[in-house]
């Protein structure tokens, strides 16, 4: 899995330090409520709207593919295959050859969603490996 444990490291610690910032703001609000109830209110409306579009930025950072799941799609190893999606085929052998995708044509399948990419990490870690966020039709990774 090359590079999760970073991403990993890196969100961990981010929960982490959110989770202590709101501890310390909690902690603050509460000693100032004790002393004077009028200043609490004060900060607690400016510490808010602050939160606020903090909140509102790393949203749309996580949106626009900044967020540690986004680049989740690893493939590491020889002829190893992985999608974020659904794969139809895929061969990884020597003259090796996948069976064709599924088409649908025999009976109607049940009515059942659409599958949909993946949204946390696809990972294919060894020789040979293939791993989708979807659906894989037909997979062939020995030779011929």
């Amino acid at each position: 899995m090359t590079g999760s444990g970073v991403s990993d490291g890196r969100s961990k610690a981010l929960w982490w330090a959110g989770i202590g910032i709101g501890v310390l703001g909690v902690a603050a609000l509460v000693a100032v409520a004790v002393a004077d109830l009028g200043k609490a209110d004060q900060i607690a409306s400016v510490a808010g709207a602050v939160l606020a579009a903090a909140g509102l930025g790393l949203s749309l950072w996580s949106l626009r593919g900044g967020g540690a799941g986004a680049a989740g799609v690893t493939a590491a190893g020889d002829r190893s295959v992985a999608a974020g999606g659904n794969i139809g085929a895929v061969a990884t052998g020597d003259g090796a050859t996948a069976g064709p995708a599924p088409t649908g044509g025999g009976t109607p399948a049940p009515a059942t969603p659409v599958a949909r990419p993946a949204t946390g990490p696809v990972t294919a870690s060894g020789d040979r490996s293939v791993a989708a966020g979807g659906d894989i039709g037909s997979v062939s990774t020995g030779d011929a």
